[in-house]
């Protein structure tokens, strides 16, 4: 083999992503060529409502799968937070890079911090998980959907649109924006769990070519492969598209595995969280566990509510 071509998004971090995978690939594989598939995902083309409202699963992965499925891609690269765990039929999952910095990260042109924040301040925020939990710390605050791009949500904070907004820290690394922002803060995860694979690449192939799967092999990262697996056994357990109110983290301390998890109303008013572990060697069906602990306490009940708030007409700032 020696040509790949990598299926991806077009945004500029997902162009990062892309061109990271495709320079750690060519350097460990001298001979192979590596191009880039350039595709506009569903949940880029629609910017004018909450993702929770588009409905389906995979806003941003769909179209890259069927250009693999379709013979124009032979991997393709995702932040795997956007990724269900639902694998369609003839794909797999078959690397995850190394975890980076899973922080989320508070912004503003005005404000110092999180807590300097006063009350009814205007917060934008992308995901009904951040809004549960910022409301739950903060019931004051007027939480407002933001979308677009990186550079379109930096823009409508400069302009004033927002008190401050929360973002993943690590795309505004990876693209060097924080310096634009006067006032940062990332936020610790005792006020902002991280969703799913926050802060990793997913590396999908297609499940008949074990040469790609090999190639891939130098990509994986096996400590963030475990905790991701479990992460996303978690998800699956307990049926939480990408756009629920739904945090999910799994640590590595020496021995020990933990998983953390909280889910609740979108505005913060009723939070089940839980955090359980066990040691590495028994570690493999842990986010099962913690889905059939919390199912046990109701979780599927504030599921099903927390999707009825966040789609009420009377509540058109869902996320």
């Amino acid at each position: 083999m020696d040509k790949l071509i990598i299926a991806t998004r077009a945004s500029d971090l997902a162009l990062w992503q892309a061109y990271h995978v495709k320079d750690r690939i060519e350097a460990a594989f001298p001979n192979i060529r590596v191009e880039l598939n350039k595709i506009t995902s569903n949940g880029d083309k629609v910017l004018d409502k909450p993702l929770a409202l588009i409905g389906g699963k995979g806003h941003f992965t769909k179209e890259l799968e069927d250009e693999m499925l379709a013979g124009n891609a032979d991997l393709a690269v995702h932040s795997l937070k956007d990724v269900p765990t639902y694998m369609p039929e003839g794909l797999e999952l078959a690397a995850i890079t190394e975890r980076q910095d899973q922080s989320d990260v508070f912004l503003s042109h005005t404000y110092n911090s999180f807590h300097d924040l006063p009350k009814g301040a205007v917060v934008g925020t992308t995901s009904l998980r951040r809004r549960m939990q910022l409301l739950s710390v903060r019931p004051d605050l007027k939480v407002k959907d933001l979308r677009g791009n990186v550079n379109t949500r930096l823009r409508k904070l400069a302009e004033g649109q927002y008190d401050a907004i929360i973002l993943a820290y690590i795309g505004l690394d990876r693209l060097d924006l924080l310096k634009d922002v006067p006032f940062t803060e990332k936020l610790p995860l005792s006020i902002m769990i991280p969703p799913m694979g926050q802060a990793a690449l997913g590396i999908q192939i297609v499940s008949s070519n074990d040469k790609v799967r090999e190639i891939v092999k130098v990509l994986n990262d096996e400590d963030t492969f475990l905790c991701s697996t479990l992460e996303r056994d978690f998800i699956d357990k307990i049926g939480a598209g990408c756009s629920a109110p739904v945090a999910v983290n799994v640590t590595v301390d020496k021995n020990i595995v933990y998983i953390n998890s909280m889910i609740g109303f979108p505005d913060g008013s009723k939070i089940l969280e839980k955090k359980i572990g066990a040691s590495r060697s028994s570690c493999s069906q842990l986010g099962n566990l913690l889905a059939e602990v919390m199912m046990k306490e109701g979780a599927m009940k504030i599921l099903s509510k927390a999707e009825k708030m966040a789609f009420k007409d009377e509540m058109p700032e869902r996320m």
